[in-house]
């Protein structure tokens, strides 16, 4: 597959994934949203929804959309990230800049279509929260510890799935994103992807939205570097090599 098909499905289907996922928090939180107060649960599926539509859109790739994800694969030994796309330095970067770049993109257009009720809202942290995640108790080490979990659960999940005759694919993935939501999201707002946190903070920083705030900079690292270490300890942990378990 020529790099430039790898990274338009990758851009599209993390494009979507931002653009529904910011999508349903600004619902849930902006002022004069139909959907306002809507609560966690609707946040959880919104998301879980959003990854679906997502993995589909960029089904050609294997539908990454995430560089963890991307990562992990590389860690578990594999030798291609879906047949026709070996893995090299060119095909990982190529991956990476096209779901950090769709990410940006996503939140872009949630903006878009919120735009009157980003300039009505005044609240500066539930304006951020629309874009990027933030700790509801803030430490450093912790807060990092729960992006390692939440990602170490979620691309275990995608590893071991692929090498099962489940056949669940991308509906497979929403449920568990509507889990880890659930169950794992409270501490830090699970972000669990790198490039669906910080593609929508830069966003934030650029766009011209009223009273908006900072982008809490401070931050940013954690959900970086914590779903990044999760991933690769999910692919070195359910590897290749650790797949013949799971397929007795």
């Amino acid at each position: 597959m020529p790099l430039a098909q790898v990274f338009l499905s990758e851009f599209i289907g993390t494009t979507f994934l931002l653009l529904l996922g910011a999508g349903v928090v600004a619902t849930n939180l902006l002022k004069h949203s139909k959907g306002q107060g809507g609560g966690w649960l609707l946040i959880n599926f919104g998301w879980g929804f959003a990854v679906f539509v997502g993995v589909y859109m960029a089904y050609k790739t294997g539908g990454h959309l995430n560089p963890a994800v991307t990562l992990g694969v590389i860690a578990s030994g594999a030798t291609e990230f879906m047949p026709g796309i070996p893995i090299t330095a060119a095909t990982t970067l190529t991956y990476i800049a096209a779901q950090f770049l769709g990410a940006f993109v996503g939140a872009v257009l949630a903006w878009a279509t919120f735009k009157q009720h980003y300039d009505a809202h005044e609240d500066q942290a539930e304006i951020l929260g629309t874009f990027a995640t933030g700790p509801a108790i803030r430490n450093a080490f912790w807060n990092t510890l729960t992006e390692i979990i939440g990602t170490f659960v979620l691309v275990s999940w995608v590893l071991v799935s692929a090498g099962t005759k489940s056949g669940l694919g991308p509906l497979g993935v929403a449920i568990v994103i509507v889990a880890i939501g659930a169950s794992l999201g409270g501490p830090t707002g699970y972000a669990i992807n790198p490039a669906r946190d910080l593609g929508p903070r830069i966003a934030h920083a650029v766009l011209p939205i009223k009273g908006k705030g900072g982008s809490d900079w401070g931050y940013a690292w954690v959900p970086v570097v914590g779903p990044i270490i999760g991933g690769v300890l999910a692919g070195l942990i359910f590897g290749s090599g650790a797949m013949n378990i799971f397929q007795m």
